[in-house]
């Protein structure tokens, strides 16, 4: 399989797991998000009835007009978020769960969602990214003296220094 092929099939299988999710725990409608080098986009799914509820993108001539042109860049992307809500809020569309495809939760993506839950729409909690823990910080765990050769050992020195 070639590495593009692979790529492409990974980024499949990356989208599908999210939308299944969103779909398997949420009754809310989906905000999706697409995102090239040029543009971002969100809309807002009811995935019961199949329809696209609301959208933004920064290939609508207002918004690329408030923009001033170039839609790839975080500036964009907030505007798109804050104008997909406010649509939102017009049609009566108050929570949505936030899909972010294949796409990871930053940069562009984060700011999207960022600046639609600002504008009032409750995409749910904003989840924080844990502090970095040391590595091995979750085998502190201290190992009993006499659990195979490592314990075995210093099991054996303790008793040398001690008969000393």
């Amino acid at each position: 399989m070639s590495q593009l092929k692979r790529l492409r099939v990974q980024r499949r299988r990356r989208c599908f797991r999210v939308r299944n999710t969103i779909r398997r725990v949420s009754t809310r409608p989906r905000l999706c998000v697409f995102r090239s080098n040029k543009h971002i986009g969100a809309q807002i799914i009811d995935d019961a009835q199949g329809k696209t509820l609301v959208s933004a993108s920064t290939r609508e001539k207002e918004i690329r007009e408030a923009i001033s042109g170039y839609g790839g860049n975080v500036k964009a992307a907030e505007f798109v978020g804050r104008r997909v809500a406010e649509r939102a809020l017009e049609a009566g569309i108050k929570v949505a769960a936030f899909d972010r495809g294949p796409y990871r939760y930053h940069g562009r993506v984060a700011a999207l969602a960022d600046a639609a839950r600002d504008a009032g729409l409750d995409l749910g909690a904003k989840k924080e990214p844990d502090a970095k823990a040391p590595k091995g910080a979750a085998d502190n765990k201290a190992k009993k003296p006499g659990k195979g050769a490592q314990g075995e050992k210093s099991k054996k020195s303790a008793e040398k220094t001690a008969n000393k």
